[in-house]
């Protein structure tokens, strides 16, 4: 059966004061992801596309004339991460693992003073899947559940802030996010524990 249907913005702002740059950090759906417009109001210079099923053309400048064997390829307004997850069964759970990183790179990233890299660092980020319900709530819960641990100290806190200020509706909680990816998130949150003890020579790891 699916899942019920129910009003929400095109991309709901999620938090403040991530990264470098102290950036916003917005979720959304398809369609929000591919409203230039909509980004741009919104200072959003990023985006990170947790979705296998969703593919979205940025490229504003292409750097040759595509034809019928190639596609456009060239620079594009908005930063572009594609993760590629399954909004179900059949990803490798290290996947949460390796987008948390990702996400957090995106944020962090300083972006060399070349011609081949026209983005400026800074701006806000949108995480996005295509509904905004359930692969990004569990990447983005994991990730402030990690990165602002004094607001979210466990996982279950940063996903019930979300259910909130994505105004997801407690009849659709249970697949928002969905519970296998619930279950990668919590186990990618153990591993980000023993990577960081790791990284600050913790003879444990």
């Amino acid at each position: 059966m699916d899942a019920p249907v129910h009003d929400r913005p095109a991309i709901s702002p999620i938090a403040e004061g991530l990264g470098p740059h102290g950036s916003a950090l917005y979720i959304g759906g398809s369609e929000g992801a591919r409203d230039l417009g909509l980004l741009r109001r919104h200072g959003i210079t990023t985006v990170v596309n947790c979705a296998i099923n969703l593919d979205i053309n940025y490229v504003e400048t292409p750097s040759d004339e595509p034809d019928v064997e190639r596609l456009a390829a060239g620079f594009a307004g908005i930063r572009y991460y594609k993760l590629g997850m399954i909004d179900g069964e059949g990803s490798p759970e290290t996947m949460m693992l390796g987008a948390y990183y990702i996400l957090d790179g995106a944020l962090r990233q300083s972006m060399p003073k070349r011609p081949t890299y026209p983005f400026r660092d800074g701006g806000n980020l949108l995480v996005n899947c295509r509904g905004g319900r359930s692969r990004s709530v569990a990447l983005v819960s994991l990730f402030l559940h990690k990165q602002q641990p004094e607001l979210y100290p466990t996982l279950d806190d940063a996903v019930a802030a979300i259910r909130e200020r994505r105004q997801l509706m407690q009849d659709e909680w249970f697949e928002t996010p969905k519970p296998m990816l619930y279950e990668a998130a919590r186990k990618a949150s153990a591993w980000i524990d023993l990577i960081e003890r790791a990284r600050h020579g913790d003879p444990q790891c």
